[in-house]
């Protein structure tokens, strides 16, 4: 089974990692076709198990140990991926107006009390969309200028997450994704 991992603190906020180490990291776990893909913690890799869960935590140790501070880790299978990378969240005059539209990566569905706190949130200026284990945000400014950040989603949702935009997530998706093969 093919999957790709979202990796939260790859080089961000002084946690530089090389590419080829964390490629040796995953390889050592016992995964084969081991690829990153940019230098912000996506890890695209096979493996005979088809627990994502167990993975994500022998993934996030693994991490821990060899790095010295905590990865949270999401999984997303290739066809997963194909249908993030797919999902149209927001009308076109709505995207063309945008500045991004990224894809925060959740580990577990948003109960309908996180739901809300997420929808408080909602401005002029960022707007977000909820599908599966995805929010999708539509940001009319920066991000720099925008009060949101995966801090404040932390915060309000009482989780951890890891985000990325559409643009990384779509050309994975071409790359990896083996929808229609």
């Amino acid at each position: 089974m093919r999957y790709v991992a979202f990796l939260r603190a790859i080089n961000v906020g002084g946690h530089v990692v090389k590419m080829d180490l964390l490629r040796q990291l995953f390889e050592s776990l016992g995964f084969s076709g081991v690829e990153t893909f940019i230098a912000s913690g996506n890890v695209v890799f096979d493996t005979a198990s088809k627990n994502a869960k167990a993975l994500e935590k022998k993934i996030e140790t693994r991490l821990r140990e060899a790095l010295g501070y905590e990865v949270v880790t999401f999984l997303r299978t290739d066809a997963e991926l194909a249908e993030i990378a797919s999902y149209q969240p927001f009308r076109q005059p709505d995207l063309e107006a945008a500045v991004s539209l990224n894809v925060v990566f959740l580990g577990d569905k948003l109960d309908e009390t996180s739901r809300q706190k997420l929808m408080a949130l909602k401005t002029d200026l960022d707007d977000f969309d909820v599908n599966g284990r995805e929010i999708y945000w539509l940001s009319r400014t920066k991000q720099s200028e925008s009060p949101i950040s995966n801090a404040v989603l932390t915060k309000a949702l009482g989780m951890q997450s890891t985000i990325r935009g559409v643009n990384t997530i779509k050309r994975m998706a071409a790359k990896h994704s083996n929808a229609g093969k």
